[in-house]
């Protein structure tokens, strides 16, 4: 098979920092060649230059043998490569239509919307598309979204699509749509590279994997040869154990309770308590209502019905500082928007909830700040220059750690998070999940909702939730199988 895309020796150095030192990948036409390593092994610097945005100190970039086009000449990387990202491009105030043809709806002054509907609908059928070109983006689901762009992606005349951690926000069904769209553009010579930290998904859909670490190229193998045990330790440098959780035993006072709570449309007759040094898993697919329920525990969302309480303290529907008053600590699920202020630095949003305790009269001591900062920068082991350094310049992982610093800050009594390690990798899973049970351990009491069935099992029971109602209350020591087919509605 022929080379499609090529990147040769490159090197690529932000002032002190060498991100990547001689890295190399080569995918052959119509595969699907999965990127794999740890936060910071240099995967998405190698991203932008594959898709030119960056250019490379050394080294070079070829398509199809071709040097790549010169950075300006947009229009000529849109048709050799697309990137579909972990946060979409997609602009949520226009329609689906406006979205595949931006900056194209016309070659005249005037634009036919008509015409431009029909371009977007035959576009959206020739690659299987269901969803209505009408549409406005922002009420279609992290799935269509994805596939919107990657249908505008194809428009262009790409046939090189890089697709980086795509299943990091959705449900299992939602994966295998995804995976069967995927087999079907590779029967149609469409080359894939695909970057996930979940690598039993490397092992379905690729058929070859490249392994980065510490910014270099560390081996390529075809994913059938490759055993997991082995990618892992090409990853880490080590062989890396499966995540152990520790044997505790729950207390008997109640931290959380939440009482018949019901919101329209996503939840309704929930009744949940958590125990002080237990974790309670919140299981079920993307449209069950656990995030929905989760999000009321803390105060993100007011239930239509119910009551919430913390520490004996019953907290008022919505409000977020109440809950966090009554000894609440609170991981989101997206931690672009909810979890952190990118351009604030590491210590600022590490001891947000705890400003009022840092100083007198309404100003905060730098000092005291900074000290509590690095505090949470030990225990976490967050790899950062310092606490002045801004949370933006982290990899996923670390500002990830940074979102858990913030929420563990103030040692709460309760801590909700909602998928905490999502495109984190195998080391940082474990130092979240470390914090959890770590928090635990201390006394907190916890709910942990996680689409990762590995992330379930530090949980002492886990909750399935199917349509909106909880259907089972499932014991450590539970299958695979046994949790998937009650999550999937097949036993109850």
């Amino acid at each position: 098979m022929n080379v499609h895309v090529e990147a040769r020796d490159v090197v690529k150095r932000f002032g002190p920092t060498t991100a990547l030192a001689g890295a190399k990948i080569a995918i052959t036409e119509g595969e699907t060649h999965a990127l794999v390593g740890r936060n910071g092994a240099g995967k998405s610097t190698l991203v932008s230059i594959l898709t030119g945005l960056q250019r490379p100190d050394e080294g070079e970039v070829l398509f199809a043998g071709q040097p790549a086009p010169a950075l300006a000449d947009r229009d000529a990387w849109r048709r050799r490569v697309a990137c579909v990202y972990q946060k979409s491009t997609i602009i949520s105030a226009l329609t689906v239509a406006e979205n595949l043809f931006l900056n194209r709806q016309s070659e005249k002054n005037v634009i036919n919307w008509r015409a431009l509907a029909g371009r977007a609908r035959e576009l959206l059928d020739t690659y299987e598309v269901d969803v209505d070109a009408q549409a406005l983006a922002g009420d279609l689901s992290v799935e269509q979204r994805q596939l919107v762009e990657i249908a505008r992606a194809l428009s262009f005349g790409a046939r090189f699509i890089i697709l980086d951690e795509p299943t990091a926000r959705l449900d299992g069904p939602a994966i295998e749509r995804l995976f069967t769209r995927m087999r079907s553009l590779r029967e149609q010579g469409v080359t894939m590279m695909y970057i996930s930290h979940h690598l039993d998904e490397v092992y379905e859909i690729c058929q070859s994997v490249t392994v980065f670490r510490d910014a270099r190229h560390v081996t390529t193998r075809p994913v059938a040869d490759l055993p997991h045990d082995e990618l892992v330790a090409a990853m880490t440098g080590e062989a890396t154990a499966v995540y152990e959780a520790r044997s505790r035993t729950p207390g008997e006072s109640v931290v959380l309770s939440g009482e018949n709570l019901g919101l329209a449309g996503r939840y309704s007759g929930i009744d949940i308590s958590v125990r002080s040094g237990e974790v309670v898993g919140l299981a079920g697919s993307a449209s069950s209502g656990k995030v929905g329920l989760a999000e009321t525990l803390v105060g993100l969302r007011r239930a239509d019905t119910g009551t919430v309480t913390v520490n004996g303290t019953k907290v008022t529907p919505g409000d977020v500082p109440a809950a966090m008053k009554a000894g609440l600590g609170f991981v989101p699920e997206d931690r672009h928007h909810e979890g952190f202020v990118p351009l604030l630095s590491v210590g600022e949003n590490a001891t947000f909830p705890i400003a009022r305790k840092l100083g007198r009269y309404g100003l905060i001591s730098p000092s005291r700040r900074r000290a509590t900062a690095e505090r949470m920068i030990d225990s976490l082991d967050i790899k950062t220059e310092g606490p002045d350094q801004p949370v933006a310049d982290l990899s996923g992982g670390n500002a990830q750690k940074v979102v858990f610093a913030r929420a563990l800050v103030d040692d709460p009594t309760v801590l909700v998070v909602i998928n905490p390690t999502a495109g984190v990798d195998v080391k940082a899973k474990q130092a979240l999940l470390g914090a959890v049970e770590d928090a635990v351990e201390r006394g907190a009491g916890a709910v942990l909702v996680s689409d990762e069935l590995d992330d379930l099992r530090i949980c002492d029971r886990v909750l399935v939730m199917f349509h909106g109602r909880v259907v089972k209350d499932v014991p450590r020591g539970w299958t695979d199988h046994e949790l998937v087919a009650v999550m999937e509605g097949m036993e109850e």
